[in-house]
């Protein structure tokens, strides 16, 4: 079983593993069941999807319909403006089968002109306070990708009292200095906020040199168990985040065997010996 954290300051203890639905977007009922299975035998209690992400709303509806209080539901609108916004939150909170999401995030905002109309009158946020206190929606987050993920989202958190926020995390994404510094003054402000900690990409090896058209992750994933397991390790060596699972159903029951097995973090020299023997790179320079 998957251990169990306080999810910030929203009052609930989630797994220290989110099941990342990205890896139902593109699979069969059935696939999405299986998996599905697979996430309940493993304890978690904590869903991440996402309106663009296929037709994973649409794979999860029948789980949240059937037991909508075990799941922690979190799920995310790329859009900007207010009108755009709510209505793509009411086409999830359909295509979910709920009255509504315990999370709904403001999806990879990072672009500094994206941040300004969705955080600005008439934006993205206006329409997420709204849907607050209608009860659509209980909490209210950011997520992002890239190097300046973490730096963005600390301008987000003074601009507003953000729940949660998701951004990339590994071992070799922390040996970018820069990063790491940003990642870390995100971390405290986090910490002293009550703030949420959301992380992806724990098992990307590399980006794809041509991606396999079979592939569902648009990065190269770690596939070896024992390397699933130093990442995803590393990763639960810190106490103030979670892992957000892989996008692709068939890691998934490696990722959740290893998570379920932790005990330490690995050293930065065993970290470092995997980074060689894989030949890892970081997803984003």
């Amino acid at each position: 079983m998957i251990a169990q954290a306080p999810f910030g300051r929203t009052g609930h203890l989630s797994s220290r593993v989110i099941f990342g639905a990205a890896a139902l977007s593109k699979v069969s009922q059935d696939e999405a069941d299986r998996a599905m299975e697979t996430v309940e035998r493993y304890g978690l209690n904590h869903i991440d999807t996402a309106a663009s992400y296929g037709d994973a709303e649409l794979r999860l509806g029948p789980w949240i319909e059937r037991e909508r209080s075990h799941w922690f539901l979190a799920t995310k609108t790329g859009e900007r403006e207010h009108a755009a916004a709510r209505d793509e939150l009411h086409r999830s909170l359909e295509r979910l089968r709920t009255d509504h999401v315990d999370l709904w995030q403001l999806h990879n905002l990072v672009d500094e002109k994206e941040w300004e109309v969705a955080l600005g009158p008439g934006g993205a946020l206006e329409a997420a306070i709204e849907a607050r206190d209608e009860g659509l929606v209980r909490f209210i987050g950011v997520t992002g990708h890239g190097v300046e993920v973490a730096a963005r989202h600390l301008a987000s958190l003074r601009r507003f009292p953000f729940d949660a926020v998701l951004l990339p995390y590994s071992f070799v994404m922390m040996q970018n200095p820069s990063y790491a510094a940003d990642f870390e003054a995100l971390e405290a402000a986090c910490e002293v906020r009550g703030v949420a900690m959301q992380t992806i990409k724990a098992i990307t090896r590399r980006p794809w040199g041509e991606r396999p058209a079979d592939r569902a992750t648009w990065y190269q994933p770690l596939e070896d168990p024992r390397a699933i397991g130093l990442a995803v390790h590393w990763v639960l060596g810190n106490p103030h985040v979670f892992l957000n699972s892989v996008g692709d159903v068939t890691l998934l029951p490696r990722l959740l065997e290893e998570a379920a097995r932790f005990e330490a973090r690995p050293s930065d020299a065993e970290m470092q010996e995997l980074v060689d023997e894989e030949e890892m790179a970081p997803l984003f320079t």
